[in-house]
């Protein structure tokens, strides 16, 4: 086994302790139009396999004229996968990708030695008397022979994905590999990412074949060995046990992912991931000189009147 952030090895594993290692309850944050869930990192837990950032966005309802305005920022070493279940947002990148996300598709985004992004709210959208938008952010760590790499830019429409349905499941992978299943986009570690929807009491098991893995409970509820576990909740498994999760009496709608641990810590600062601090201050400088022509960074070509600039000093935290 590989570097794990909260494993203790004096810990026995199997039938001697619960299976659910961590229950995370997410921290409401303000990012200006609206408030997110921030499940990862947590104090009890700051990554599952490589994933090492998890946001709820929503459920919200923006009124015509409203939407969401997040102007272009930076990220290094870090994966980013952003998917809804309701609503649209409009991605555009500094590598010139320009495009709408919707419910069911998954955008894939690799900063590697570094990227910058926007995502905004269409003046079609804003037309509309109500438009809700609910779904889920997260960031994927990168091996650190991945971390200079060139950045690159995935969308894959919710056809494209592999959905797997039966006995009250549907599920549809979205990166890495699990249940017989692959999913399109490139990753470079082991992995897993699914939205999985339950109908009432229906049973799921964990894939078996991951190292570390975690369910986020974004409606309705599921029970582990008997015990409850409301929305809102991740809750984080032991390696090598095998578990399976039964909806309860409304269903649940649950994002399921982990993968092989990393070789070591990641350091998390602002929108930067990296292996070490050196990394992620070389990255906050050039993000501060703006030198938007020869520098480290770009701007999105159609997004380039604005960005996000770079935030107060402030401790560079192990992930």
């Amino acid at each position: 086994m590989s570097w794990n952030p909260a494993l203790d090895p004096d810990i026995p594993l199997g039938d001697a302790v619960d299976s659910i290692e961590t229950v995370i309850v997410p921290r409401a944050r303000d990012i200006g139009d609206f408030e997110v869930r921030r499940a990862l990192p947590a104090p009890a837990r700051q990554m599952v396999g490589p994933f090492i950032f998890f946001d709820q966005v929503g459920p919200v309802e923006f009124l015509r004229g409203e939407g969401m305005d997040v102007r272009p920022h930076p990220h290094i070493g870090l994966g980013t996968v952003t998917y809804l279940w309701q609503g649209s947002m409009y991605h555009r990148d500094s590598l010139g990708s320009g495009i709408e996300i919707t419910p069911g598709a998954v955008n894939w985004m690799v900063a590697g030695h570094g990227i910058t992004h926007s995502e905004r709210t269409t003046p079609e959208q804003r037309s509309l008397d109500r438009r809700p938008l609910f779904g889920i952010q997260t960031w994927v760590a990168l091996p650190e022979a991945q971390e200079d790499a060139a950045p690159l830019f995935e969308h894959h429409g919710r056809t494209a994905l592999p959905f797997l349905e039966g006995e009250g499941k549907e599920v549809r992978l979205m990166l890495g590999h699990a249940w017989g299943e692959r999913a399109p986009a490139q990753v470079w570690s082991e992995l897993f990412y699914a939205d999985a929807k339950l109908a009432p009491h229906a049973a799921i098991p964990l894939p078996d074949d991951h190292e570390d893995r975690g369910v986020y409970v974004a409606t309705g509820s599921v029970e582990v060995a008997g015990v409850p576990h409301d929305a809102g909740r991740m809750l984080v498994f032991r390696p090598g046990d095998r578990i399976s999760l039964r909806a309860g009496p409304q269903g649940a709608r649950l994002m399921m992912l982990g993968g092989a641990t990393l070789s070591g810590p990641r350091y998390i600062w602002w929108n930067f991931v990296a292996s070490s601090r050196e990394r992620i201050t070389a990255a906050k400088e050039a993000w501060r000189a703006g030198d938007w022509a020869h520098g480290r960074f770009r701007l999105p070509p159609d997004d380039a009147e604005e960005f996000v600039p770079l935030p107060k000093p402030q401790r560079i935290r192990p992930g």
